[in-house]
């Protein structure tokens, strides 16, 4: 009698935790279009950071 009423339990708690589910056919999700603004930049900018490691280590060795 308690494996019947134990199961009975079961099935109850498990039968109300699937009632809030959705079905897949009822979700419509409109795909996210990203626009990212990029600058403009000169064709130089990335020579600065090397240009000036290279008076860095002149100044360095210069002295």
């Amino acid at each position: 009698m308690k494996k019947l009423a134990l199961a009975a339990v079961l099935t109850g708690a498990a039968s109300t935790a699937m009632a809030g589910s959705y079905a897949k056919d009822d979700v419509v999700m409109e795909p996210v279009v990203v626009v990212e603004e990029t600058q403009q930049s000169s064709s130089s900018a990335g020579l600065l950071i090397p240009l000036l490691l290279i008076a860095i280590v002149a100044a360095a060795a210069a002295d």
